[in-house]
């Protein structure tokens, strides 16, 4: 019996050392999974390293050259950057960007705000409302509502003639220099419908017990929209507000189509995109449209942790 007892133990002691049929089995599945994982995945790396960071490191190296596209690049140094600070076109662009994205970005997360409370009452049809309110965010950067927004502001274009109903009568707003930026603020509160839909599924997420008990203590719409809706929305409008900042600071067809590539009259509506398109690929100037490039990329930067600095005065998040 002794000498079973020391086969047996034996025995055991030498198995433990070698995987078993499972431990292979399940080994041999995770390095096909990981496999599979890694083929997958391929794509987005090679995105990444191809499409993104290449290109990125590479424009972050001719900021400091001159670079003409048919030459090769000559490093300068910082001087690139130096000359940002004495161009007036660039001064003025920085200018018309920051009105154009300081007044047209809140009024249209406001409109959007708007009209997701009008759709969160229950309408008939709820899905196909809130599929034409979506229309606009698809189609407002494209050309063809370029082109579309230009021939309405026009002078004679649909406004003109709606004023002329009255008695008014109206000019080119495009090729104005007081009204040109007004009307690509138009068109960027017009393409409201992004926004719309998140702000849509933020007050749905909103316990409809709280509005009900605020009833009961007498606390009127106003006072509900600014105790309950407002605070409990402030993630999403948080959300809201850096995406459309970031998409404000990039515009760039709706000023290149309506001005013609100009950014006129007077430079009213030269966007800091549009400059930059111009010193690119008008002037040849690759090196300095690369330094305006990295120039536009801390502002956005900036402007995002300005927004998330602040965030923490005035977003409710509930915890």
């Amino acid at each position: 019996m002794s000498a079973l007892r020391e086969l047996s133990t034996m025995r055991r002691e030498s198995g433990r050392g070698r995987p078993g049929p499972r431990r292979r089995g399940r080994s041999a599945a995770q390095k096909g999974d990981n496999r599979a994982a890694a083929f997958f995945l391929a794509p987005w790396f090679i995105g990444l390293f191809v499409i993104t960071a290449g290109p990125l490191v590479a424009s972050l190296y001719l900021s400091f050259t001159d670079y003409n596209l048919l030459q090769d690049p000559n490093w300068i140094g910082g001087e690139n950057y130096v000359r940002m600070f004495a161009d007036e076109r660039l001064l003025n662009s920085l200018g018309v960007t920051f009105t154009y994205v300081l007044i047209s970005v809140p009024l249209q997360l406001a409109a959007a705000l708007l009209l997701a409370i009008v759709l969160d009452r229950g309408l008939r049809g709820l899905a196909v409302y809130r599929s034409v309110f979506y229309l606009p965010s698809l189609l407002g950067g494209s050309v063809a509502i370029a082109i579309l927004w230009r021939q309405v502001f026009g002078t004679n274009g649909l406004v003109n003639a709606f004023l002329a109903l009255f008695g008014i009568e109206g000019q080119g707003w495009v090729s104005h220099p007081d009204y040109a930026l007004g009307t690509l603020m138009i068109l960027n509160v017009w393409t409201f419908g992004a926004p719309m839909v998140i702000f849509l599924a933020g007050l749905r997420q909103i316990p409809e017990t709280y509005y009900e008990a605020a009833a009961i203590d007498g606390a009127s719409r106003s006072r509900r929209f600014r105790s309950i809706t407002l605070p409990l929305l402030t993630p999403i409008i948080f959300f809201n507000l850096v995406l459309q900042l970031i998409g404000a600071f990039q515009s760039f067809t709706q000023a290149f189509v309506v001005s013609g590539g100009t950014g006129g009259p007077a430079d009213s509506t030269m966007f800091y995109t549009l400059y930059l398109y111009q010193r690119g690929f008008g002037a040849f100037d690759m090196g300095y449209a690369s330094a305006m490039a990295w120039l536009l990329l801390v502002i956005i930067a900036g402007m995002t942790a300005v927004n998330f600095l602040a965030s923490k005065y005035w977003v409710f998040y509930g915890d």
